[in-house]
């Protein structure tokens, strides 16, 4: 199990509820374009369910080269 750690770790939390269908490029395109950020950077990215009982967190791990959703 790879888990994101450091000081610098960033977390944002997407504040809008989104579909929960969407895979991680549907995620990774959403903060993009939402967002505005890069879902390369190394940070996690929190999405929650349109009735708030599901999350969804986005992350990149460099030595993948994949983006991982947990």
């Amino acid at each position: 199990m790879m888990r994101p750690y450091g000081e610098d770790l960033k977390v944002y939390l997407c504040r809008e509820p989104v579909d929960m269908r969407k895979a991680r490029n549907g995620l990774a395109a959403l903060a993009q374009e939402a967002m505005k950020l890069d879902p390369f950077s190394g940070a996690l990215m929190v999405f929650v369910g349109r009735r708030f009982n599901a999350v969804k967190i986005l992350y990149w791990h460099r030595y993948a080269n994949r983006v991982i959703m947990g």
